[in-house]
């Protein structure tokens, strides 16, 4: 079993006041249902237990599971941290951050994850696992970031 990881940054002005951006990004239930891949998010205080769908990456399926410590810092940043319980082993993490402020026309998002995977692969294996984690992260990125803007498009505006 190695370790793999990918990362990606982004950054965009969403045309939408900050406690709209920021009420979404704090709800488990909407941003499950607004990312693909992932089945649910159970809130459990300041950890977020994440279920995925089944992924498959160079022909190896799995569905990870696995805990993030959320410490929020209200309208103005997310940050997690893969923290799984006490002795138990996950397969599958994400360190990371949102970050949410004011800009001329809406609001300034900006995001910065790091995922890493645990896979029955071989480490020589690493540059085409990166490449197709690169690609899941880059499909969940674009497909969050569209129901996000239909999502607030349907909201009243603050």
């Amino acid at each position: 079993m190695a370790t793999f990881s990918a990362g990606t940054k982004a950054e965009a002005l969403v045309p939408y006041d900050r406690q709209q951006i920021w009420d979404v990004l704090v709800d488990p239930d909407l941003v499950a249902r607004f990312t693909p891949f992932v089945k649910r998010i159970v809130e459990d205080g300041e950890h977020w237990r994440w279920s995925m769908s089944g992924l498959e990456v160079l022909g190896v399926g799995f569905a990870p599971v696995f805990t993030e410590r959320m410490i929020l810092t209200d309208l103005e940043r997310i940050e997690f941290k893969h923290d799984p319980a006490d002795g138990e082993k996950e397969r599958a993490g994400v360190n990371g951050w949102y970050e949410l402020s004011e800009a001329e026309g809406g609001t300034q998002l900006v995001t910065s994850l790091d995922i890493c995977a645990s896979l029955p692969l071989p480490r020589l294996s690493s540059p085409a696992v990166t490449t197709a984690m690169k690609g899941v992260m880059a499909t969940m990125g674009d497909r969050f970031s569209k129901n996000l803007l239909d999502h607030l498009s349907k909201q009243p505006r603050t």
